[in-house]
């Protein structure tokens, strides 16, 4: 599927495609791979960097290896949900190092967790000790990861 963004041509598209899956590449392969000349890809590269297309390069560390295989998804739902319980509950969650990811959710919870541990137990831990003691908590429903089918950027694989 070609998703088409605004104010972007087809070599700015290839060069964020490229470089979302492949982030060390050389300017001399990107410039081969999208069809331009080294400069003017090199170019095109540091606008989108510095337009904040490409927000920054960094590794990506396997979970798996790491021991970290259990993924559990948690829908929490607050007691208030006013703009400063929000804020509070935001900032409490960015210092858990267990939630992978969290959205704020248009449903009848409030947000969706995304927690990696290495074991059931250690995520009833994690879930006991600080998902539920995040400020507003009112109540939370647990959904395990059997299998992860697709876990890939904003374009996807190549």
């Amino acid at each position: 599927m070609q998703i088409d963004f605004p104010g972007m041509d087809r070599f700015d598209q290839a060069i964020l495609k490229i470089v979302s899956s492949e982030g060390r590449i050389s300017i001399a392969d990107l410039a081969r791979r999208i069809g331009l000349s080294k400069s003017p890809t090199q170019t095109r590269l540091r606008r989108l960097e510095a337009d904040g297309m490409i927000a920054g390069y960094r590794a990506l560390i396997d979970p798996i290896r790491l021991g970290l295989d259990h993924v559990a998804f948690v829908e929490v739902r607050l007691k208030d949900t006013r703009e400063k319980a929000l804020a509070e509950f935001n900032a409490a969650v960015r210092k858990v190092g267990e939630i992978e990811q969290a959205h704020m959710i248009a449903s009848n919870f409030d947000y969706l967790l995304k927690i990696r541990t290495q074991s059931m137990s250690q995520y009833r831990a994690v879930l006991a000790e600080k998902i539920s003691t995040l400020p507003h908590v009112s109540s939370t429903s647990t959904f395990v990861a059997m299998e992860a089918v697709k876990e890939t950027g904003v374009l996807g694989p190549l």
